[in-house]
């Protein structure tokens, strides 16, 4: 379509993209009313703070996260892997609000983060083009920002090892060949350009990468290693171990709701039910583990240290949130309503004091209390660009339930 769709089409647009909509009337969950005057009412409290956070960043600067305790507004170069969720936030946010200032603001900071669709020296392309420039082109399709998407594709499809059997992650050694398991959330634009142009190069790559993830990413109960070093010229693998997480056999939380999102978006596009197996296994692991606090927030790692005063992340919490929604629409009807559940649980605690910003505090931030990566003491307890979007995200698709 040429034209620019209107807001109504827009979350049309979004529910078919992101969800089966056939699922929804099989299971027949209607949202809470209750629940659904929060999330409007956390629209437009959104959009205020984003309003708030447009007066941070200028030029070609993306916001990275803020610092309470310091008052400082951090931010970044579009090559940094969070690029993307700004953009992308203003742009959901504008569906739902309809205002134009987000919607300005959004296109604004497309310009500068424009160049990536070159980058081959990353694997989050997926973050940093599809959430940004994806959304930007369901709103208003282009020929322009199709060739973006397509260019970034490409650029993704580089890391590609055949011999691995999967995108690399982080530069390293020669001889090494490091994967994430956050990897897995870069395959949906692999799948979109297959779409586009007709080249399936694109999807028999996603499909390798999750196959081979699935073999060696994960244990027995179905938790997964932070990162797979595999040998660059055999495919051996060399190492499990974590970065991020508590330790190298712990449950990373934001690894695990990676994991968790990125096997029901790989059944959503292929439609194998080895995929929706996998994620309903992930989803078990997550909501049967001891660890796992009443109004499932996570621990910033399963395992973590210090439990129960061990930090929370709410980023984690938010990823779930989204994923959970989506998965409810592709399995039976009791998994379903006990996923719903959870995700009803999470978008309430995320919407109390506690974990949702004071108007014209934190940044401009909408969520509080993230961690990012507290081995390196970076980005602890802090709000973060991708808690925000995937909380956004899922309140959009909370709205759609029943529809």
């Amino acid at each position: 379509m040429k034209k620019v769709l209107g807001i109504s089409a827009v979350i049309v647009a979004t529910v078919l993209m992101n969800t089966a909509c056939s699922a929804q009337k099989k299971n027949g969950y209607k949202p809470a009313s209750d629940l659904t005057a929060t999330i409007k009412k956390n629209f437009t409290d959104a959009a205020a703070q984003y309003k708030v956070m447009m007066t941070n960043v200028s030029g070609d600067r993306f916001p990275k996260t803020f610092h309470p305790t310091t008052n400082k507004f951090e931010t970044s170069a579009s090559g940094w892997w969070c690029s993307g969720f700004y953009p992308g936030t203003l742009l959901y946010l504008y569906t739902q609000t309809k205002d134009t200032v987000l919607y300005n603001e959004a296109k604004r900071i497309l310009v500068p983060l424009q160049k990536e669709e070159y980058n081959k020296g990353t694997h989050d392309l997926g973050f940093m083009m599809f959430c940004s420039f994806g959304n930007a082109n369901m709103i208003a399709p282009s020929e322009a920002y199709k060739q973006i998407l397509i260019n970034s594709a490409k650029s993704l499809s580089t890391r590609f090892n055949p011999t691995v059997g999967c995108i690399r992650s982080w530069d390293s050694k020669s001889n090494e060949f490091l994967v994430i398991i956050d990897n897995m959330m870069n395959l949906e634009l692999l799948f979109w350009a297959t779409r586009v142009t007709g080249d399936s190069s694109f999807y028999k790559i996603a499909v390798t990468h999750a196959n081979t993830t699935i073999k060696n990413h994960f244990r027995p109960d179905y938790s997964s290693y932070h990162v797979i070093n595999y040998n660059a010229e055999t495919g051996a693998v060399q190492q499990k171990r974590t970065a991020q997480g508590a330790a190298d056999s712990s449950a990373w939380a934001r690894g695990q709701s990676w994991g968790l999102y990125g096997y029901t978006v790989m059944y959503r596009e292929t439609k194998d039910k080895k995929y929706l197996d996998q994620a309903n296994h992930i989803a078990d692991f997550i909501l049967n583990n001891k660890n796992l606090p009443a109004d499932k927030i996570p621990y910033w790692d399963y395992d973590a240290p210090g439990i129960p005063n061990a930090l929370r992340d709410a980023s984690a919490a938010s990823i779930m949130a989204s994923a959970f929604i989506e998965l409810s629409h592709y399995t039976d009807k009791a998994r379903a309503a006990k996923y719903l559940q959870v995700s009803e649980t999470i978008l309430r605690t995320l919407s109390n004091n506690t974990y949702k910003a004071a108007p014209g505090t934190n940044g401009g931030f909408i969520l509080e209390h993230s961690v990012g990566h507290l081995p390196q003491k970076s980005e602890v307890d802090v709000p973060l660009t991708y808690a925000d979007y995937y909380f956004v995200e899922a309140m959009i698709r909370y709205l759609q339930l029943g529809k």
